[in-house]
């Protein structure tokens, strides 16, 4: 019996620090995609943007990549007993981070076809990234966030031929695939130093 409810308690501690991680996270990427839509981008081009917010959605995708981390910083007491096996977001806990970001997103922007185009490409991006995970380490999550930007910008410009009707938007896809690699490219090095940054951290 003590055995088993220590087991209860265990799980319970997990799960309440799974749910803070996912919290934290999802608040992150919604102050990052609010701020985001403040900044206008000196382009010409529909459906151009940095996509700062993907950067948490990579961090919650390889925070548990191959080196175990301890996420007891979050939660700091003067207990001297660390649990060094933490809360694995697997992903379907990533994608409901990103749901919750969209959603709210759209909610505080006021803006419903932000909604629309979020889902879209961030629909078609995650699961783009799903996929390249499988082949990648955690020194190469940049290729994953370009593979994610150059997606999330298809998957807007099929919701933009969707709801026009017309395929004449497309001749913006090489501009967006273009603009998709350099900020891949930002939005995944910044997660994988932090990621990096972390392990140290969390190591010394």
């Amino acid at each position: 019996m003590q055995l088993q409810g220590k087991l209860m308690k265990s799980n319970m501690q997990s799960s309440v620090r799974k749910l803070t991680i996912m919290a934290i996270l999802s608040a992150i990427a919604l102050i990052i995609f609010i701020i985001e839509a403040q900044i206008p981008i000196p382009f010409p081009v529909p459906g151009v943007k940095l996509g700062l917010a993907n950067t948490i959605t990579l961090v919650a995708l390889f925070i548990n990549y191959h080196a175990p981390l301890s996420w007891d910083f979050i939660s700091r007491n003067s207990s001297k007993e660390k649990n060094n096996d933490p809360p694995v977001l697997n992903n379907f806990d990533v994608f409901l981070i990103l749901i919750c970001r969209i959603f709210l997103g759209a909610f505080f922007t006021g803006r419903i076809i932000t909604f629309v185009f979020s889902i879209s490409g961030g629909l078609l991006a995650f699961f783009a990234m799903i996929i390249v995970k499988r082949f990648i380490n955690d020194k190469q999550i940049w290729v994953c966030g370009v593979i994610g930007a150059i997606f999330h910008n298809i998957g807007q410009l099929s919701a933009a031929i969707f709801m026009t009707g017309s395929t004449a938007v497309i001749v913006y896809l090489p501009i967006l695939i273009i603009f998709g690699t350099f900020t891949g490219v930002i939005t995944g090095l910044v997660a994988q130093f932090t990621l990096l940054r972390v392990r140290k951290d969390m190591s010394s």
